[in-house]
């Protein structure tokens, strides 16, 4: 290839999305449907090259029908693509956080000369007859104040003493 095309395939990258439909136009003699910019500068380049040097052989263009005649082709999405895909729209599952305690268990605390009872559901918490979302969520309508759920039933520590809090 001569130094011009280099530099033509080299100035692709710099063109305006609407100045490569524009170019693509001119290379291949219709229009494109795609505003993908990087596609577009790969296709011109490519058939820059295949102007400039010849495209593929007669012999090359027949061995490549023959491969794709003799390629197995399905007719249907294989059933495992299917379920992945569906697996995929699915929102994922939140885990259970390992210090939670098994569903069932009662979880108690005295706070001001009361006595908290919580009871922990597959999903969420129990306490005096109302569902919560979070141990944080009992913790703030017990105390009126925000706390963590974890560290006010104790079933988690707080920070080393070193540590600066957020």
């Amino acid at each position: 290839m001569d130094d011009s095309l280099y530099a033509e395939i080299a100035q692709l990258p710099r063109l305006r999305t609407d100045q490569l439909r524009q170019r693509y136009r001119e290379v291949f003699g219709e229009e494109t449907h795609t505003r993908h910019k990087q596609h577009l500068v790969r296709r011109i380049a490519w058939r820059l090259q295949a102007l400039a040097q010849g495209d593929l052989s007669e012999r090359a263009r027949q061995r490549a029908l023959e491969v794709a005649n003799d390629a197995d082709l399905r007719t249907q999405v294989p059933s495992q693509w299917l379920a992945s895909a569906r697996a995929a729209q699915r929102p994922p599952e939140r885990r259970a956080d390992k210090r939670l305690p098994a569903a069932g268990t009662l979880l108690t605390r005295h706070y001001r000369g009361r006595q908290i009872v919580v009871t922990v559901l597959a999903e969420g918490f129990d306490y005096e007859g109302r569902h919560y979302a979070s141990l944080s969520a009992v913790a703030r309508e017990v105390t009126g104040t925000r706390w963590n759920g974890l560290l006010f039933f104790g079933l988690a520590r707080r920070k080393e003493a070193g540590r600066a809090r957020r």
